[in-house]
């Protein structure tokens, strides 16, 4: 994979290899820390708002639709308010993501995820001891501030650090905590909801993982691309032994950061103009695309409203929230596959393999429901269905685990040169969290009136971006983040906008087409 790498400018770079060390491992291991508190919050809002203690203290009129003697089944939960206090954190994270941005390039990615977690602390705590619902909102919209900073450092921060080889594995991580975080959150939700204020408990311990990962970040070092950004050379350079290993040769490594960095201060061009540039389209597009099409998986929603949902096809309040446990441990191990596949087969087949999975899952889902339920939601679901669309969800549930999952993560961190990567990011994670805002506001009123077609809507747009990746989106694989641009160049349509970046010959790794 290292092989086959000409020169950048007047460094040779072999490849930027290093072998795999324990340093990089325990760093890389910690930032990734930074997931924990994103699906901690995915799944601990759909199991609170299930609670019936949690909706008599503040949604009453939802509660007393559940209790209704006849009701459709698809619109029990179907409440603005209600999805106001879901969706309202990532409104604040969208609105965060550009601030940190700025932060990510002036105080460094360490520094931007330290107060990502410490504001999500807060916002834990302010969650735990609502009294009323201007309470509860605050403390979402702290929580989404958190969400926000940690979300646009932690991946630009595990690309940079990670060894190309292994970046794609190392960058897998963030997903398999965020993973990690639903799962725990399930758990905590089905042994906390036989308590009256077991909803309390669910939204307070949310201050366990953002000091986990806090402490973790207050004791790793920042990357080698943010101190050289930064001026800290000699930093940087420690900071790229420990993670290439002690005895290994970083003179060239370093050598391309700095000159990577001092074309950068030399255009001086606000980044957030220079990104609309006609030789970053490729990059613009795809810091859109990407995480837009990840909403429109459906994947988020359905994390967040898996018990709301489960319940409405037949399950029991338990059995619905250990339904969404079930989906979310499955979801979780398919993180492990593509944490194995991605730098072995690459980005390309793991996404278009989820995508189709996907289609399949959704399509069959509608099918069950639109059989047995029907339209009217009027009918009730037999135990045996009810199973079945937990299995197929999860069938859906690991296609979207070892593809767009992670990859909607790693891909975004790393395609972006240095001079607009943060101000790529920024956009990667605020177009990811207004999408998730409209579609976790709107979703519980589109199941209503959509019913079962609600799942063909998000299977019509999975082919869309199955499509899409397979036309537009070239391989990344074990190419370097400093010879990135040589993916564009090389490709059948992006290549008529990118500019050629060095005057040097450039090639890909021998397995790159």
């Amino acid at each position: 994979m290292a092989g086959g790498l000409l020169a950048v400018g007047d460094g040779n770079v072999s490849g930027f290899g290093g072998r795999l060390t324990a340093s990089v491992v325990i760093t890389c291991i910690v930032a990734a820390s930074g997931g924990l508190i994103f699906g901690y919050d995915i799944g601990i809002s759909g199991g609170v708002t299930t609670m019936e203690p949690f909706l008599q203290k503040f949604f009453p009129s939802v509660l007393r639709k559940m209790l209704a003697a006849e009701k459709n089944v698809y619109c029990i939960f179907n409440s603005q308010a209600l999805t106001s206090f879901t969706s309202s954190l990532y409104i604040a994270g969208m609105a965060a993501s550009f601030v940190a941005s700025r932060l990510t390039r002036a105080l460094g990615r360490r520094a931007t995820m330290v107060l990502g977690g410490f504001t999500f602390f807060i916002g834990a705590v302010i969650n735990g001891a609502a009294v009323n619902i201007e309470m509860l909102i605050l403390g979402r919209i702290l929580l989404g501030f958190g969400v926000g900073f940690t979300n646009q450092a932690t991946p630009v921060y595990l690309s940079e650090m990670a060894p190309p080889k292994w970046r794609g594995a190392f960058n897998t991580g963030f997903q398999f905590f965020l993973g990690t975080g639903v799962v725990i959150a399930n758990a905590l939700n089905y042994g906390s909801s036989r308590l009256k204020w077991g909803w309390r408990l669910s939204l307070g311990l949310a201050a366990l993982p953002a000091m986990v990962m806090t402490i973790g970040a207050l004791l790793i070092s920042d990357t080698p691309s943010s101190l050289v950004e930064r001026g800290k050379l000699e930093k940087a350079e420690q900071s790229l032994r420990r993670a290439r290993g002690v005895d290994s040769n970083v003179e060239a490594e370093l050598n391309a950061l700095i000159k990577t960095t001092e074309a950068m201060k030399a255009a001086s061009q606000e980044p957030f103009k220079t990104i609309f540039e006609r030789q970053y389209r490729p990059h613009f597009v795809m810091s859109v695309a990407i995480p837009l099409f990840t909403q429109l998986t459906g994947i988020n929603v359905i994390a967040f409203y898996a018990p709301v949902l489960f319940q409405s096809v037949g399950f029991g309040s338990s059995a619905a929230l250990m339904a969404a446990l079930i989906l979310g441990v499955v979801n979780l191990g398919s993180i492990l596959v593509s944490t194995g596949l991605v730098d072995r087969y690459g980005r390309r087949v793991l996404f278009l393999q989820g995508g189709i999975q996907m289609i399949l899952g959704q399509v069959a889902v509608a099918s069950v429901l639109g059989s047995q339920i029907g339209v009217s939601g009027s009918e009730t679901m037999s135990k045996n269905y009810a199973i079945l669309v937990l299995v197929l969800m999860c069938v859906y549930a690991a296609g979207f685990g070892w593809s767009w999952g992670p990859l909607s993560w790693l891909v975004p961190s790393e395609i972006f040169p240095l001079k607009i990567r943060p101000t790529g990011q920024s956009i990667s994670v605020a177009v990811n969290l207004a999408g998730t805002f409209v579609l976790a506001q709107t979703f519980l009123s589109m199941l209503c009136h959509f019913k079962f077609g609600i799942f063909l809507f998000y299977a019509g747009w999975i082919a869309i971006m199955t499509l899409f990746v397979a036309l537009f989106l070239p391989e990344t694989k074990g190419v370097p983040l400093e010879l990135m641009h040589t993916v564009w160049e090389n490709h059948w349509y992006w290549r008529r906008f990118v500019k050629q970046e060095s005057p040097t010959t450039t090639t890909l790794p021998k397995q790159m087409d």
